[in-house]
């Protein structure tokens, strides 16, 4: 029997409109919950920041990425990426399945410009192995991101056989195309808006997108559909807009 799979990749901007003029994050857990993804990667998420905890009135007593799991998503995992004074923020990954095993990867060339990549591996019930996940934020700089795609092909050949099933979603910076010769030509994995519509989707920034920075790739799996998501309320929340996709297992 196949499983049916509905992902979300957003970078949320700590939970932010665009220029931080306004906290947005309880409407931004209002819109993905009525999504009802299975899957949500998520980049640039707060984990602690203490002086907006005293300074904002409806700061969350918890971690963005539980308030945002709430009473719909069990299951999360979180890596830090951005370490300072008053705290930290990173990568999360909401999930409707348990997490089997997690491990969060720093890929950071130089410390003033720390990034990680979040690997998680669920049990999806009617998928026959286990289905890893990966969600990453990438570096604005080429030579970097030339570093962290390397490590992110080297994660991919050491730790997911070929015969499970592979999702890496999130901000990858490379509106120039430079994942392709890692992911694509050497890992097979594909690109879900390149092989559905022939491009990839243009995501940022929110109120006006030009560049395609964000991605969902996919190995193993069957493409059912894609959608950017840049109408109201998506372009009044986060500088990002998110992307969905649905899978058959």
């Amino acid at each position: 029997m196949k499983k049916s799979l509905r992902i979300v990749t957003y970078n949320i901007h700590k939970g932010f409109r665009a220029a931080n003029l306004r906290f947005v994050l309880p409407q931004m857990r209002e819109a993905l919950q009525k999504l009802d993804a299975d899957l949500v990667f998520l980049q640039e998420i707060q984990g602690k920041h203490e002086k907006k905890e005293r300074r904002i009135a409806n700061w969350p007593a918890e971690p963005q990425f539980e308030f945002l799991a709430r009473k719909f998503w069990p299951h999360y995992i979180y890596g830090k990426n951005a370490l300072y004074r008053d705290g930290h923020h990173g990568n999360a990954i909401l999930s409707k399945f348990e997490f089997l095993e997690w491990e969060n990867i720093d890929v950071s060339k130089y410390k003033r410009s720390s990034r990680s990549m979040l690997h998680g591996v669920v049990a999806v019930p009617g998928l026959a192995a286990r289905l890893h996940l990966i969600c990453i934020h990438f570096a604005l700089f080429k030579t970097e991101r030339a570093k962290q795609l390397s490590i992110l092909k080297t994660r991919i050949l050491e730790h997911v056989p070929e015969d499970e099933p592979l999702i890496i979603a999130g901000d990858f910076n490379d509106w120039r195309g430079q994942a392709e010769h890692y992911l694509e030509a050497e890992l097979g994995l594909k690109e879900v808006f390149k092989i559905t519509e022939g491009q990839h989707a243009k995501t940022f920034p929110s109120w006006n997108p030009k560049l395609a920075v964000d991605r969902i790739y996919c190995r193993g799996l069957e493409i059912v559909s894609c959608q950017r998501l840049y109408l109201m309320p998506w372009r009044k929340l986060s500088d990002h807009v998110p992307l969905l996709a649905e899978f058959w297992g």
